[in-house]
């Protein structure tokens, strides 16, 4: 008979697991209503986005995805809104530069689904339509910022 039970894991094994998943602030501005409502609307998007994380305990990291967008039509804000979309991931087993791949890049890309729809969702009660943001290639997006300090780092100070 074969035995089914799985080897237990030893402490360098690595394991990730979320723990929460979190609104931690969100804002919403709209200061140009009600005359907004008033204008045709093809508003001018910018948007931004940034991680941070923090160790929170031996083996907890807390991450914040920061999503913003500001719509301007006509000079004007539209609307402004911000959501900070934050999570508590267990980390272990990983040090160096695949822990801040895995703070910088899996724990953003779980995050954003949720940001997304929190700023969708803001917009929305705001009487504006979703905003319907694409989803973002956090692999990418670390890979861009690693290429941009290695550059600097290489760039002499005159």
């Amino acid at each position: 008979m074969a035995d089914n039970t799985a080897p237990a894991p030893t402490p360098a094994d690595p394991r990730f697991g979320v723990q929460r998943i979190y609104v931690k602030d969100s804002s919403f501005e709209a200061p140009d209503t009600p005359d907004c409502f008033r204008r045709p609307y093809n508003p001018k998007v910018n948007f931004s986005i940034n991680s941070r994380s923090k160790k929170i305990d031996e083996e907890l990291y807390e991450v914040v995805l920061r999503l913003t967008a500001d719509l301007k039509q006509d000079d004007k804000t539209v609307f402004l809104v911000e959501v900070q979309q934050a999570g508590i991931f267990e980390v272990t087993g990983l040090d160096g530069e695949r822990l801040e791949q895995v703070l910088a890049i899996t724990c953003p890309s779980i995050l954003f689904p949720y940001g997304r729809e929190a700023i969708d969702a803001l917009a929305i009660k705001g009487s504006f339509p979703a905003l319907m943001l694409a989803p973002i290639n956090f692999e990418a997006v670390y890979m861009q910022a690693k290429r941009n300090q290695a550059q600097q780092a290489q760039t002499p100070l005159q």
